[in-house]
């Protein structure tokens, strides 16, 4: 299988030679926008100076040297911002109301899975979004480990991965499942127990694992109905097992029994928090732990089963994540910009912030901020998510304001990613 993986990468773009050809090497470029927002505000009339792969200079115009030689690009009407992070995607996934969760994971060849993971890749890029977190392959084994190395090679262009590989789950939590009579691959690897644990854990990380992401619970109880998963004892261990390498833990997690064990296990985010209390936030902010919201992922998913936004009533889900959220809020929950792409399609990822800005009454200065430094900080990305001297080139350059209307990040006009330019005017 993984020759296999291999093996279709390599047909991908060996032929074509497409990252390479579409994407020139570094240089030093002065970028001359309309404004520059740094990771925090926006400033009219600044200028960015990228020297290889590294910002040199940033700054107003006037302050901001550039060296003989240089290649100077102006961009009027464009403000200039860090490139985006992308804080819970499935590059492995496509919509669901293309091809079920079920049929994906059972009946898609890893070859085409992959297939279609670079392309992913690449529209996520295109979109302004230099880094992902990739949140588990749901049952393409290691295949983002594969994915990352050939992004970072300048094989398949796409954004920096932060990767997951294939999750843990309690056995006999997650899915699909068929008869009972049948053992079918299973969307997530399996794992109970000390031994069981630690022997998962460490197998994710040394098989190339950025971070490790856990089910804290999943709807598996009577009738189907959400209970928590791993215990109390079980999800420290994971936490442990991980931390003790260098590497945190990510958990879904939507009930509030559910919420409480990762948090008091000390995972990093909490994914969705669907039914998240007040009581939960406060916890999770006196931890430190932020929330990962996916807003988009539960708003694409009621639409697939009938929802007819603006004209139906609000189905009851999307009524407790209003509830969950603005209690987050209200507590000063750090918030972390991701929206469970994968569920929806690759490059609309700026769907996320559009609806914490239009349904959940956040400002697009905040959203901005979430999808920029604060990811790079609630990631530990000190070398990106804002504009300094020695961070890198990842920029962005959309048209208008998105401090002010967020629909601006719809209207990409130039992707740098480590100075080198992938989209430009």
């Amino acid at each position: 299988m993984k020759k296999l993986t291999l093996l279709v990468l390599a047909l991908l773009t060996g032929p074509f030679g497409h990252a390479q050809s579409q994407a020139p090497g570094p240089t030093t470029i002065l970028l001359r926008p309309a404004a520059v927002f740094d990771g925090q505000d926006r400033h009219e009339g600044w200028a960015v100076l990228v020297e290889n792969s590294k910002l040199t200079a940033v700054g107003p115009v006037a302050q901001v040297t550039a060296p003989p030689g240089v290649r100077i690009l102006d961009l009027p009407g464009l403000t200039l911002l860090p490139g985006l992070i992308e804080g819970h995607s499935h590059l492995l996934l496509h919509p669901y109301n293309e091809t079920s969760w079920n049929d994906q994971v059972l009946l898609e060849s890893q070859a085409l899975r992959v297939a279609r993971a670079t392309v992913h890749a690449e529209r996520t890029l295109l979109a302004g979004f230099t880094t992902a977190r990739d949140l588990g392959t749901e049952g393409a084994d290691y295949a983002d480990v594969g994915l990352k190395s050939a992004i970072d090679q300048g094989i398949i262009p796409g954004p920096r991965l932060l990767v997951a590989t294939r999750a843990l789950v309690a056995t006999g939590s997650y899915g699909p499942k068929l008869s009972v009579d049948e053992d079918v691959p299973q969307g997530a690897q399996e794992a109970d127990g000390v031994d069981g644990i630690i022997r998962a854990v460490r197998e994710q990380m040394g098989k190339g694992a950025d971070l490790i992401k856990v089910y804290a619970d999943y709807h598996w109880g009577p009738n189907g109905t959400t209970q928590p998963t791993f215990s109390q004892e079980e999800l420290s261990l994971i936490v442990q097992t991980a931390r003790s390498a260098g590497r945190g833990v990510v958990a879904h997690a939507v009930t509030p029994e559910g919420m409480r064990r990762a948090i008091l296990a000390g995972v990093e985010t909490i994914e969705h928090g669907d039914g998240g209390t007040p009581e939960i936030f406060a916890l999770m902010k006196q931890h430190g732990i932020a929330l990962c919201p996916t807003v988009a992922a539960g708003d694409a998913s009621a639409q697939y089963k009938g929802w007819h936004k603006g004209i139906d009533s609000v189905p009851l889900r999307i009524q407790q994540k209003h509830t969950s959220m603005a209690a987050a809020v209200k507590v000063g929950v750090a918030l972390a910009m991701g929206g469970d792409v994968g569920v929806f399609a690759h490059g609309d990822n700026a769907r996320e912030m559009e609806l914490l800005v239009s349904d959940y009454q956040l400002s697009p200065l905040q959203v901005l901020r979430q999808a920029t430094s604060g990811n790079a900080r609630i990631f530990h990305l000190a070398d990106r998510g804002h504009l300094a001297p020695g961070l890198l080139a990842d920029l962005v350059a959309v048209a208008g304001d998105p401090t002010q209307d967020v629909a601006a990040l719809r209207q990409v006009r130039l992707v740098m990613k480590g100075g080198v330019l992938y989209r430009q005017p």
